[in-house]
């Protein structure tokens, strides 16, 4: 599928190569028994998920549950009436939710998406939800990759995508972080193939605005104008028709959404040790709002220039699908642990590379901790670290540009 680099092939032999195709199959399966074993833990100390003294595994996506719900009766608008969402939301999730409701802060596009989903009770939803988002993701990533070409077990790709600690947190926690990537990685595939109905995939990300930010810049890059109208049609009548669904009350209460999360996620502690961005990383730190915000604006350029560069150079969809993803989790200063459902479209599409092309220094090392990033992220409002996110994403955007560098070069 990718013709063979030889320059990048001869500089890849002076490193080690441990990240071997019949080493990854094991890798993936050791994380999956891991995150087994922490769902039979949680379901022991819980007495089977019965408890209300501790979280559940779903607990986030009873506020989707909710607002479909609520869409259904004929009362969409009450998404955005807080006191009217925490009511419903109380009524159906009170105990699951150890009595704390969660807030709904999405767009209008979210809820004509989601509004289906409460056509059957909150646990056949949920799976089946999942299940969705599951097979989406894993065959979209394993096909922009070309994973399969490369493992022993062809059909195991889907399992390796899965195993990918990023993806277990969102299903644990009810997010749709698999799906939103699923999508992005599915549009990159299709691309070159079908670009209107690519257009159509990413115009579907303004269910979550900040992660369709670097799509425009590459596709206005490479000039690639029919993706791009459809992107801009389809997001557009998108957003018409959420507005419609729930009522032009519904943009006011976006606003208010939008305060809330700059005043309960945004400026909290608890946000910026969980959240792998610039911003979290520096007001953890200690810095001032004003410095973090200008240090995440800078971090964002540099991304969304290497995004440009790197689709500039090359035509190879695993790289362009790399650098893309890692970007989008760059630019944006608001992102949380189990969005890095992201970085794994650019884990894979990288491990395929190198394993078509050989390794370059430091490329395996820099991926093994891209890999395990978001349990870091997790585990880190106990642990009380500095934040490494942005700094382990950075690295990460080195090895698309360096590998992108050496391929154009060698091409010439």
């Amino acid at each position: 599928m990718y013709t063979a680099n030889r320059g990048t092939r001869d500089r890849a032999i002076r490193c080690a190569q441990w990240l071997t195709a019949d080493r990854i199959i094991p890798y993936s399966c050791i994380m999956l028994m891991l995150f087994a074993a922490l769902l039979i833990v949680w379901a022991v100390v819980t007495d089977g998920f019965t408890s209300n003294a501790t979280a559940r595994p779903g607990t986030d996506f009873s506020v989707f549950w909710t607002a479909s719900h609520l869409v259904l009766q004929g009362h969409a608008a009450a998404a955005y009436d807080t006191s009217s969402f925490l009511q419903a939301e109380f009524a159906h999730f009170g105990a699951y939710l150890q009595n704390r409701p969660l807030p709904w802060l999405y767009p209008p596009t979210m809820l004509l998406f989601i509004a289906p989903v409460a056509l059957v009770p909150f646990l056949p939803a949920y799976f089946l939800f999942f299940a969705g988002s599951l097979l989406c993701y894993a065959l979209a990533v394993s096909r922009l990759s070309g994973l399969r070409a490369h493992l022993p077990v062809p059909r195991a790709a889907a399992l390796v995508v899965v195993a990918y600690s990023a993806v277990c947190m969102s299903a644990l926690f009810g997010q749709n972080s698999i799906l939103t990537a699923g999508l992005a990685a599915l549009a990159l595939h299709l691309l070159g193939k079908r670009p209107v109905l690519a257009g159509v995939l990413i115009g579907l990300l303004a269910i979550k605005p900040q992660l369709a930010v670097v799509f425009p810049f590459v596709l206005i890059a490479t000039r690639a104008w029919r993706t791009f109208a459809a992107a801009a049609i389809s997001a557009t009548l998108f957003a018409a028709a959420g507005v419609a669904l729930a009522g032009p009350a519904a943009l006011h209460g976006l606003t208010h959404a939008l305060s809330t999360v700059r005043a309960q996620h945004f400026m909290l502690a608890s946000y910026w040790l969980a959240s792998p961005t610039p911003f979290a990383a520096l007001r953890l730190a200690g810095a001032p709002v004003a410095a973090a915000l200008a240090a995440q604006a800078a971090v964002a350029l540099v991304a969304l220039a290497a995004a440009v560069d790197v689709w500039r150079r090359t035509r190879d969809m695993r790289l362009r699908g790399a650098v893309l993803a890692v970007a989008t989790l760059l630019t944006t200063p608001y992102l949380w642990n189990y969005e890095l459902t992201w970085l794994g479209i650019a884990i894979f599409c990288l491990i395929a590379h190198g394993l078509d092309e050989g390794w370059l220094p430091g490329d395996q090392g820099i991926l093994v901790l891209a890999w395990l990033l978001p349990i870091f992220e997790m585990l880190n409002r106990l642990m009380k670290l500095p934040q490494i996110g942005p700094v382990v994403l950075l690295a990460v955007l080195f090895v698309v540009v360096r590998r992108t560098a050496l391929a154009s070069r060698s091409a010439r």
